[in-house]
């Protein structure tokens, strides 16, 4: 072995061929890579759990005074404390700088040494020069060491970026953004929550869109949910069915809501309808009223809104849980279709419309687990399961994040090809994780509880081998940390008050009294 290696420490007990344990000269962390040399070369491997123990301070103290004698001879012995690490064998190293894991056959024996990984052998493997690799972070143990990931990947393979709330997954997606902005790739954030309109990559590399819905392209069905007709109102949607006629489509702006309109008091001559037909009116009457800044009859195509080369924010903060579900359909659906268009013509087929995209797209999909639940079927699920399915092929890239996993349709979570893992304690989600990636031990998730914000797990085809990371944090990003309520308090009262002081009993116009 090189002698500019550390030399860690020694393998002892059983060792396999994927797992061995060693005695350390010093505390190892989670994280933390070690280089062995046997069978055919040197063998890289990840330490997925640690140890510190003493002799002296064993768990067979039975009081405090005992224990604090024992304190002290475990201080004057040097031999007293053992440092255990178990290892996870990854592969050969020069094998693993290839992008090929391969695994000796046999174990390695008792007593081998184990050594400190340096920055040259970590920064081939998770640091790759080539183009489609972008940094992320560094690795969490080994700082000087940049953690790239793949983007290919993450558009032919997908994503999922998984952690409770506040533990970093919006700025997660938000430096995947200023990265793509960065090599003038196209990106789309469904964006519920209102967390990336203040993103700042620059005016030229960003598209912010208020997501409106075209009523007169809707199925009588879809529009019905978008003026919020329930389920199970049978005869109303009977009565809007026979009114949604392909005359009225044709028409635009107000002439839409008062054709149709004409055409529900129509159906409602029936006798059978004619109180379905007054409530369809008022359902008319109220979407017109409330939703007049989300409905538009009058608007082009949503997807001409989308532009090539840009980060596309798609605000949904003012629609509703239905409305939000069928924009996301929506653009989804006319996103794999134009995307498989693209497809088509690079291989020398014609369509009768050009396709818009003619590059991958990424669609980010942010509060998973409501647009495509485990116990429920939505639009939005039916679409993104075949983006999942067929994306690869025609350049759809999907990202989804969520901080409930456990909600999440499986089958959807186990087609995405890399994961972003951060904190995690609901052991259902924990389960559900390890369920939808053979790439993470139960050692791997079982440190989920222990992650700090901005660190992550990632596993998965967008990375060469399952790391720990801490994230860069994107400092142009402006919202979506925790409120500073104390501050804010402060501030209203110190205006009240300066306000009271320079008035007297006179408050003016904008100022807040008690």
């Amino acid at each position: 072995m090189s002698n500019n290696r550390i030399e860690l420490g020694i393998l002892i007990g059983n060792t396999k061929p994927d797992q061995v344990a060693f005695e350390s000269k010093r505390p190892v962390s989670i994280g933390e890579y070690v280089i062995l040399n046997y069978g055919k070369g040197k063998v890289l491997g990840l330490v997925e759990r640690s140890s510190i123990s003493s002799d002296a301070l064993s768990t067979s103290i039975r009081n405090y005074e005992e224990a604090s004698e024992s304190r002290k001879v475990a201080i004057e012995n040097r031999w007293d404390k053992s440092y255990k690490g178990h290892v996870r064998i990854l592969g050969y190293l020069e094998e693993l700088k290839k992008c090929k894991a391969i695994i000796p056959a046999l174990p390695p024996d008792p007593g081998t040494e184990v050594y400190e990984a340096t920055e040259e052998d970590l920064a081939t493997i998770f640091s790759p020069p080539a183009q489609q690799w972008i940094r992320i972070g560094t690795l969490l143990r080994n700082t000087q060491v940049d953690a790239k990931v793949n983007v290919d990947k993450v558009v032919s393979r997908h994503l999922a970026v998984l952690a409770m709330t506040g533990m970093g997954k919006s700025n997660l997606v938000s430096l995947l953004a200023k990265e793509i902005a960065r090599i003038n790739g196209t990106m789309v954030i469904f964006d519920y929550h209102d967390d990336y309109s203040t993103l700042d990559m620059g005016s030229s590399n960003s598209n912010l869109i208020d997501a409106k819905i075209n009523p007169r392209f809707l199925t009588v069905d879809k529009l019905g949910d978008v003026i919020e007709i329930q389920e199970n109102a049978s005869n109303q949607l009977h009565v809007l069915r026979a009114a949604f006629t392909e005359e009225v489509k044709q028409r635009k702006g107000d002439d839409f809501w008062d054709a149709l309109a004409t055409e529900v008091v129509v159906a409602g001559k029936e006798k059978a309808y004619r109180e379905a037909s007054d409530k369809v009116l008022d359902k008319i009457d109220d979407a017109r009223r409330k939703f007049h800044n989300i409905l538009d009859p009058g608007m082009a195509d949503p997807l001409a809104l989308i532009k090539n080369g840009k980060i596309n924010v798609v605000n949904l903060v003012e629609l509703t849980e239905r409305q939000a579900n069928i924009a996301v359909s929506f653009y989804l659906e006319e996103l794999l279709d134009d995307r498989k268009k693209a497809t088509r013509q690079k291989k020398g087929k014609k369509d009768a419309k050009e396709p818009k995209f003619p590059a991958p797209v990424l669609v980010v999909l942010e509060e998973a687990h409501v647009f495509i639940p485990k116990d429920e079927d939505t639009d939005t699920k039916y679409f993104a399961s075949k983006v999942a399915r067929e994306g690869r092929k025609f350049g759809l890239g999907l990202v989804i994040v969520s901080q409930r996993p456990r909600g999440i349709d499986a089958n959807i979570l186990s087609q995405m090809g890399s994961l972003a893992v951060m904190r995690m304690v609901q052991q259902d989600d924990q389960v559900q994780v390890s369920a939808a990636s053979e790439s993470l031990s139960r050692d791997l998730i079982d440190q989920l509880t222990s992650l700090n914000p901005g660190e992550a797990i990632f596993a998965g085809q967008w990375v060469n081998l399952p790391t720990f990371v801490k994230v860069d944090e994107v400092k142009e990003r402006k919202i979506g940390g925790d409120q500073r309520a104390v501050e804010e308090w402060k501030q209203l009262a110190a205006i009240k008050q300066v306000a009271k002081e320079s008035a007297g009993s006179y408050v003016p116009s904008g100022y807040i009294q008690d």
